[in-house]
């Protein structure tokens, strides 16, 4: 990777460590708007031209227009970017992608990949994850874990992991899922199992852990909620809780989006880079 040009543009603190990981390395890396570093460019046009390899944040963008760049005194437009890099060989890295976006870089024939998507970004992105939620856990409470009645909903991913760290800790852990398989798998854990759409008791529950991209609890189930019970959702997008009744009902209910970016940027920054490296070592680049 020597010869190649990366430039690291926008993000979070992620961004910094990934640009820093590669200096570290020797290898030439140029950063726009990435958090406690000083634009060498002037403009993005120039960057995109000097550059082999472009990394843009996760999420990519927060609003489909401009690259999600909070610490960049410029305003980077996707589309301008998109259309520096057409005919030029670029290859674009990026997290959680919309599929219009996609779709628009296709058009423009230009190579564009959604980190996000590859399977040792997602389970080792689990990992922090899980702590973070952990850690909002312990914040949030005035009790221990160990003992606490926890029901994680879902057993993906960040489901799994999640589930054996509290039963390591000792907490009472049930999980919810849709999916047979998933449901004999949880009861071998030595978890106890329920189906994710039959969800019953739930008001002997201390704190519960959602990590379904759909709307799971909704008023039905909120009601049935003890006053002290914590809600930790973890899922993208819109979540799977209905917060408003949440509030109305006054139960402490929290959407921890991007954990990996705030609890362990360096880590996340580092599962990141390894991902990009893998994909370019596929491909032989």
């Amino acid at each position: 990777m020597n010869n190649k040009v990366f430039a690291v543009i926008g993000g979070d603190m992620r961004q910094a460590f990934i640009y820093k990981s590669l200096r570290s390395d020797g290898i030439e890396a140029v950063p726009f708007g990435v958090p406690g570093y000083v634009d060498s460019i002037s403009d993005i046009q120039k960057l995109i031209n000097i550059s082999d390899i472009i990394i843009l944040p996760m999420p990519a963008t927060k609003d489909g227009t401009t690259v999600n760049a909070p610490f960049s005194e410029k305003i980077i437009y996707i589309d301008e970017l998109l259309q520096s890099a057409k005919g030029k060989g670029k290859i674009i890295f990026a997290g959680a992608l919309s599929k219009e976006l996609l779709t628009k870089a296709d058009d423009l024939s230009i190579t564009l990949i959604d980190y996000l998507q590859r399977e040792e970004l997602a389970v080792l992105n689990a990992v922090p994850t899980v702590e973070g939620a952990v850690e909002i856990a312990m914040k949030n409470t005035d009790f221990t874990l160990f003992k606490s009645k926890c029901l994680v909903t879902g057993y993906g991913r960040i489901g799994k992991i999640l589930s054996r760290t509290l039963q390591s800790l000792g907490a009472d852990v049930t999980v919810a899922a849709r999916k047979t398989s998933d449901l004999a798998w949880i009861k071998a854990e030595g978890y106890e199992g329920m189906n994710i759409y039959e969800l019953s008791n739930l008001h002997k529950y201390d704190i519960i852990f959602n990590t379904v991209p759909h709307l799971i609890f909704k008023r039905q189930q909120l009601q049935q909620l003890s006053e002290h019970c914590l809600i930790i959702d973890l899922a993208s997008l819109n979540g799977g809780v209905d917060f408003e009744y949440a509030k109305e009902l006054k139960l402490n209910a929290i959407h921890a989006l991007s954990l990996p970016g705030k609890v362990a940027p360096k880590s996340a920054a580092l599962i990141i880079k390894d991902t990009i490296f893998n994909y370019l070592r596929e491909e032989c680049l």
